[in-house]
């Protein structure tokens, strides 16, 4: 005979003190630590606990008795249900002093290093339409909230949009996304338009079956788009069906430079081992910053902010302190946005990244800025950065690491500390991480200057440059 489980309690007019980790807000019941989502410090509500532990307690707010006064007016009618911008109920003010505690409490707390004054936070250039890419899945598993539920209606389940953290499977329809300029609202659903028009299908991420898959979307400052419509080839017309699409977009949309589609026959949307084909025109965009263009393709990595990341790379470059005579390495280096960037500046720059494609866009950057004095490699970097590497290659005076959010692998770490260059200067998009890594690091170098850098507004996400002199 089970045992019928304990309803969770409804906590009544409890107020919101503070923000944790992942964009929720935090209250104290009883010694108990709670969790809540889209909450505001300030706030006094009713909460219903959805989970609960030992030590702490997970919940919602059923009643919002009195806004706190940092509250705001969401604008967009996707808030609440798409997980991407948890902080639009927050000014953006507020933001910044929050995004700014958060890498304070990460660096003090887990690095345990001696840390100067921080500079105060830099905040991005626009708040609204700041992305230069998103990415759309594409399901007959509509997510459909609860007031859709409860209404009884049937919904079209065929949708475009976002997934649903928790839901891996379900796609919640986008109508209107504020990230990014709205001609990517226009193809975004005219592609769902089309596809719901012509009878074709949607992927089914369980079943693996359905024509169409995914849908990336990218725009430059250089006023050019590129588009990538994935597709799911089933049965014989498919190909044919989709190239229709394709053609379509191609009429509807004459701003698309580089319109390009792939057939995907595994089991996720990831594209860094697919063959990715040009229906209409390049295949691949240029940014801009400064004076330099750097090309990206389908599979490159270039920041999402492009204004903000120009404000990111100027303080690693001063960081770098670089006057003419210095080698430096640049790890993780990407299409060596970096590198190409504190070139001019550097007797040589060399650079290393994980994606052999990258690294083909990084040199292609180099001889189309005329940069002579850059050399790039391709692999993983622990096993490319080492003690034979680098007394081939020189030893760097300078290393500028920007990892992927996991922060550096200990071999790396270990390696930088064998070359001993006077300055490293680490940026980071985990705080946390970073944290780490600077405690692996403080045993031959002190912490002298940390900047953080809001690439994403309306996220907790934020950026940190730290620059680490030799003791």
């Amino acid at each position: 005979m089970t045992r019928k489980k304990k309803p969770l309690p409804l906590l009544e007019n409890i107020t919101i003190t503070d923000f944790a980790a992942e964009g929720k807000a935090l209250a104290r019941v009883d010694d108990m630590v709670v969790f809540v989502p889209w909450a505001v410090p300030g706030d006094v509500c009713d909460l219903q606990v959805r989970r609960k532990k030992h030590s702490f307690m997970e919940a919602e707010i059923v009643c919002l008795h009195t806004p706190s006064p940092l509250r705001t007016q969401p604008f967009c009618e996707h808030f609440g249900t798409c997980g991407g911008c948890k902080w639009q109920q927050l000014p953006y003010e507020e933001q910044l002093k929050m995004k700014q505690q958060q890498v304070f409490d990460q660096l003090t707390r887990i690095g345990k290093v001696e840390l100067p004054e921080f500079r105060p936070i830099l905040g991005s250039v626009k708040t609204k339409e700041y992305r230069n890419k998103l990415d759309f899945g594409c399901s007959n598993r509509r997510y459909l909230t609860n007031e859709e539920i409860a209404s009884g209606k049937e919904f079209a389940r065929d949708a475009i949009g976002f997934h649903i953290t928790g839901a891996f499977d379900k796609i919640l329809p986008i109508e209107k996304c504020w990230l990014m300029d709205d001609l990517h609202n226009q193809i975004r659903n005219e592609v769902r338009d089309y596809a719901i028009g012509h009878g074709m299908t949607f992927f089914d991420l369980r079943q693996q079956v359905g024509l169409l898959r995914d849908v990336i979307i990218r725009n430059s400052n250089t006023g050019e788009w590129l588009v990538i419509i994935q597709f799911h080839y089933d049965e014989e017309g498919d190909e044919q069906r989709a190239q229709g699409l394709l053609q379509h977009i191609a009429d509807k949309f004459p701003q698309i430079t580089a319109l390009m589609y792939l057939n995907n026959q595994k089991c996720n949307d990831t594209i860094g081992d697919q063959d990715i084909l040009t229906f209409k025109g390049n295949d691949h965009i240029y940014e801009t910053m400064e004076d330099l263009r750097f090309k990206v393709g389908p599979k490159s990595f270039y920041q999402t902010n492009t204004e903000q990341a120009y404000h990111l790379y100027s303080v690693a470059r001063e960081f770098a302190g670089l006057t003419g005579e210095e080698l430096v390495y640049d790890l993780y280096t990407g299409t060596g946005t970096i590198a190409n960037f504190v070139a001019k500046k550097a007797r040589k720059v060399i650079g290393i990244e994980y994606v052999p494609e990258a690294i083909e866009d990084a040199k292609i950057n180099s001889q189309e800025n005329h940069i002579d004095n850059t050399l790039f490699f391709a692999g993983d970097m622990k096993d490319i950065l080492t003690d034979e590497f680098i007394a081939e290659h020189g030893r760097p005076d300078v290393i500028i690491t920007d990892p992927p959010r996991a922060g550096m692998h200990p071999d790396v770490v270990k390696t930088i500390l064998r070359a001993a260059p006077q300055r490293i200067v680490y940026v980071s998009c985990n705080p946390a991480t970073q944290a780490r890594d600077l405690q692996d690091l403080d045993i031959d170098y002190k912490v002298v200057a940390v900047q953080p850098v809001d690439m994403f507004p309306h996220t907790p996400h934020v950026e940190n440059v730290v620059l680490l002199i030799k003791r």
